[in-house]
């Protein structure tokens, strides 16, 4: 089991500081932040919170670096669908509410998605039963054949840009199960040589329903200052058409593929489907 020391030094050696970087942003020699990283002085809880706010560490990690100085865990990890966190739920139903027509969704850490709206139904009408099971993943529905990759035009620039947020993500705070997802789907490969994909905004997602292209791109939602573990580690995914043709399809100016069902098939009293 490594120290408090030992976990501090390793998340200053991923931000890529030194030690008087570290000290410098936190306001305490140098001497001190070397002191605690070779176990010569135990630090507070206090000022372990203090060294893992300017290292950005993780909520989750900073209970583990709490854990190995001997104290007990500051932050909470409650269920999204439970009464603590009823208002978060509330406020991020309303964000995908508000959303509509367009697609909308919550995922985790891990990528498995939370909560979607009804504007998502119609990308999940043909994909494998089994890519449906929760937890479902949104990497795996994407990038595996018998989820979304058959529909999407541009996958090789797709993945590029799930590989370059996953490795974002994997350096800020590792973790095995996405280091797993990352070598399954997202590994460099021969497929990944493709065309640039002209855009002003950002590089789109283009899906084919039928003779119809979607283009869409995406924005991502995070909740400010958390102190709790589930809202530190979600994030909402909002989707917006990168042209009129696309707009178009969602509004109902133009009638949906066939392959599609109509997205105000569910009933409007469930406006942000849980998985």
């Amino acid at each position: 089991m490594h120290t408090v020391g030992e976990l501090l030094r390793q998340w200053r050696h991923r931000r890529g500081l030194s030690q008087l970087d570290l000290a410098i942003a936190a306001d305490v020699s140098a001497r001190h932040v070397s002191l605690v990283e070779t176990g010569k002085s135990n630090p507070s809880a206090d000022m372990i919170l203090r060294l893992a706010d300017q290292l950005a560490v993780p909520l989750r990690e900073r209970n583990r670096l709490l854990l190995a100085a001997g104290f007990a865990p500051r932050y909470a990890e409650r269920p999204l669908d439970g009464d603590a966190l009823s208002a978060a739920r509330d406020a991020i139903a309303k964000v995908l509410r508000a959303h509509e027509p367009y697609p909308a969704l919550v995922i985790d850490r891990r990528w498995n998605l939370v909560m979607t709206n009804r504007a998502i139904d119609p990308f999940l009408a043909d994909v494998d039963p089994d890519l449906l099971r929760p937890p479902i993943n949104l990497v795996r529905l994407g990038l595996d054949p018998r989820g979304l990759a058959s529909r999407i035009v541009n996958l090789a620039e797709v993945r590029s840009v799930l590989r370059t947020r996953i490795t974002r993500q994997l350096a800020t705070a590792p973790d095995p199960e996405l280091t797993t997802l990352y070598e399954e789907f997202l590994a460099p490969g021969s497929d990944d040589a493709s065309q640039p994909i002209e855009s002003e905004i950002a590089v789109p997602m283009i899906f084919r329903f039928g003779d119809r292209e979607l283009r869409l791109f995406s924005t991502t939602t995070t909740f400010g200052t958390p102190m709790d573990i589930t809202l530190d580690e979600v994030s909402i995914e909002s989707y917006y058409p990168t042209d009129a043709e696309s707009a178009a399809y969602f509004t109902g100016s133009v009638p949906p593929a066939s392959t599609a069902p109509d997205p105000a098939s569910r009933p409007p009293e469930d406006p942000a489907e849980t998985w």
